[in-house]
């Protein structure tokens, strides 16, 4: 079982021309996450604090529908988390979030997960936010230390982050207890200060001396990279595909690479052939491919995906 801990909100995506009316999707970068491994054929479940309002059921009835477990999901009266995207020339999405008093900033631990979980991922707002980061911190290093495999997108929302030095440290804390790390090359960028590409990938190889057994560094249309902390370092191109947005692009391939580490048996990404990683980025980027063709977050199917490739 994969489980993805973190928000689950609602974007108000560009829907008319102009972008000047805005269309409910329903989203966050944990929950696409979920459906993402979930459409691939995964058992996933999926772990926050979801209002009882009528977003809060539209949220789980979307998870349900695409075979995610909610019996972890608590519920509460706040109300539910919206972000507004608006999307630039080259249709990349930028967000503004209302997350004041939100059901998912108040979700509680839950205690270990259960004997099933293979995976657990977390990462997004659900790290940055207070007083859910701590609940979602405390799992990791939990969940890590009796064997699960973790994996963390920090899915950097810069405007959300009060003190950005502070985040920084507790990011550097998280790696020993993180087994893969994948991030936008954006993401590298604010969290290191690099500018240079060699800089960024130097950066992301000094991670791997603290604890994660690979760095998965997405770079939008020049494809994705993997290091290991054995030495193997594999660059894929993106999939070719017509792009309407890229809301979910990220979180998608997370989704991939983790259903394609659960359904592979692999437990530890630092075994991995050069060969592995590249068939598991291919994989990744086609499923991205599909979900970025498509307005919202809307990862693909495995019989989709079948039918593509």
């Amino acid at each position: 079982m994969i489980v993805s801990g973190g928000e689950a909100l609602v974007d108000l995506v560009p829907a008319g021309a102009g972008g000047t009316l805005l269309a409910p999707r329903l989203g966050g970068g944990p929950y696409n996450v979920a459906l993402a491994a979930a459409r691939l054929g995964m058992p996933t479940a999926f772990f926050s604090r979801v209002s009882t309002d009528a977003f809060g059921d539209a949220l789980l009835r979307r998870l349900e529908e695409s075979g995610v477990d909610t019996s972890l999901v608590q519920r509460g009266p706040e109300p539910t988390m919206l972000a507004v995207v608006t999307l630039d020339e080259d249709s990349n999405a930028h967000y503004s979030f209302y997350a004041e008093g939100t059901a998912d900033r108040l979700v509680t631990d839950p205690g270990p997960l259960p004997d099933s979980t293979e995976v657990l991922s977390v990462g997004t707002l659900g790290m940055a936010l207070q007083p859910c980061a701590q609940v979602y911190e405390a799992m990791l290093r939990r969940e890590s230390q009796r064997g699960v495999l973790t994996a963390l997108d920090p899915n950097i929302r810069a405007d959300m982050i009060a003190d950005p030095d502070d985040y920084r440290a507790r990011f550097a804390s998280w790696l020993p207890s993180v087994h893969l790390v994948k991030l936008s090359v954006e993401d590298a960028r604010w969290l290191t200060g690099a500018t240079d590409p060699d800089d960024i990938m130097a950066a992301a190889q000094s991670w791997l001396d603290e604890g994660p057994q690979g760095v998965v560094l997405t770079k939008g249309a020049e494809g994705m990279s993997l290091i290991t902390s054995a030495g193997v370092d594999v660059t894929v191109p993106t999939a070719p595909t017509k792009v309407v947005d890229t809301v979910g692009a990220g979180d998608t391939v997370q989704g991939a690479v983790l259903a394609w580490l659960v359904c592979n048996r692999v437990k530890d990404v630092s075994v991995l052939s050069a060969g592995d990683c590249r068939d598991m980025l291919e994989f990744a980027a086609e499923a991205a491919a599909v979900t970025v063709s498509r307005s919202g977050a809307e990862p693909p199917t495995a019989e989709e995906l079948r039918k593509r490739v």
